[in-house]
């Protein structure tokens, strides 16, 4: 097996607290790092690396471990720049214009929804995107669900069954009939597809017991739990979340003293969604709360057509600090090992010996270059599993 080297690291971000400077993202200046096949093989200060076959300077660059961007839905058609302008123009956000994604997704076809799932994974990855999760959630029927994640299997294995995203129209009045349909001939067409099952728990989409109901048949048939949650007001999903031990909870932007503990008395994920409060004008959630609960956080970009179509996990991060009272370091910390937790991974969103080796190499000579130059290209270069 033949051996890579990248030296002129001029910082490098392992996120093992046993290395270089002892913080939560073990920095070690002046680094070097090996890789052997997919796998890290080494780390460490530039003067004590080992022989390698071959070398690639980067330049006096930061090296961070790729982004793990664990909540998307990037299996859609359409476009909804005007439900944008119209609330950039004052109109709240509600969870209504799915019903038109839903329709555009319906009438495309399967060339169609492939072609623009590859050019969104394809910006993901020059952003700094290794690891992505993708839902399906734009079809709703057996059929259009079946087929969203048959396609997102194809990039990904990280694939989330979301039937449940709103009651299809064609159900607008027997919601528990549609719950019978994503528990029955939905999941069974689907599972073979997805590792998780989701649900939009909200006002509007689904309650707590049809949430329960839904991800108890999931996990019945072998999925893991993720779940929408308080996004929209306060409610009771957070708290099923850590009830049916959901690997994580998302957006999380309103919660109570009791939401907190109870995330952080289990091993629930709050998975934050910044480029969603952007979007929508919503308050930010607050995460120096959840930190300093001692809750397990990630970031991710939500990358959808109508709350948050953004692939950048570098935007996600500036905005974390800016709007949401996490330093540089949390930040970073939560895009990469938060991200990995909150899908169950644990070779991934670290650069330790062993990891897989996905790496982003930042045209900037420190991790802080990500939230101090919001919006400004500064992904340099791109290891997946080894290979640039």
């Amino acid at each position: 097996m033949t051996s890579l080297m990248l030296t002129g690291i001029a910082e490098l971000v392992t996120n093992d607290p046993a290395m270089g400077d002892g913080s939560d993202l073990g920095l070690i200046h002046d680094a070097a790092l090996v890789i052997e096949g997919k796998r890290v093989a080494w780390v460490g200060p530039a003067v004590a690396a080992p022989q390698a076959d071959s070398a690639h300077d980067v330049g006096g660059r930061a090296v961070v471990p790729g982004f793990v961007d664990s909540h998307s839905h990037l299996v859609f058609a359409g476009d909804r720049s005007e439900e944008f302008a119209a609330r950039m123009a004052g109109r709240s956000y509600s969870a209504g214009g799915i019903g038109a994604t839903v329709a555009a997704t319906r009438a495309a076809s399967d060339e169609q929804l492939a072609a623009n799932l590859a050019r969104h994974v394809a910006e993901m990855r020059r952003q700094g995107t290794t690891t992505v999760e993708i839902k399906s959630g734009y079809g709703l029927t057996v059929v259009d669900e079946s087929r969203s994640l048959a396609l997102a299997r194809q990039v990904t294995n990280e694939t989330t069954f979301l039937g449940a995203h709103i009651v299809a129209p064609e159900y607008a009045g027997d919601p528990d009939g549609y719950v019978d349909l994503v528990t029955g001939p939905m999941l069974d067409a689907c599972a073979p597809h997805a590792r998780w099952i989701d649900v939009f728990c909200e006002q509007g989409a689904f309650d707590v017991d049809q949430a329960r109901t839904i991800l108890q048949a999931g996990k019945a048939k072998g999925l893991g739990a993720r779940l929408h949650a308080n996004q929209l007001g306060h409610g009771d999903g957070v708290q099923l979340a850590c009830e049916v031990s959901a690997i994580a909870v998302d957006h999380c932007t309103y919660l109570s003293d009791a939401d907190v503990d109870a995330l952080a008395s289990s091993g629930t994920t709050a998975t934050l969604l910044p480029g969603v409060e952007f979007s929508t004008r919503s308050p930010y959630p607050d995460a120096r709360r959840l930190l300093d609960a001692g809750c397990y956080v990630a970031l991710a970009t939500d990358c959808n057509p109508g709350s948050s179509y953004t692939t950048s996990m570098p935007l996600c991060i500036a905005l974390a600090v800016r709007e949401m009272g996490m330093t540089p370091g949390e930040a970073l910390l939560a895009a990469t090992q938060g991200g990995a937790g909150a899908l169950d991974r644990d070779e991934v969103g670290h650069l330790q010996v062993g990891a897989t080796a996905d790496i982003a190499v930042l045209d900037a000579p420190s991790y802080l270059h990500l939230a101090y130059r919001p919006g400004v290209p500064l992904v340099h270069a791109v290891f997946i599993e080894g290979r640039q």
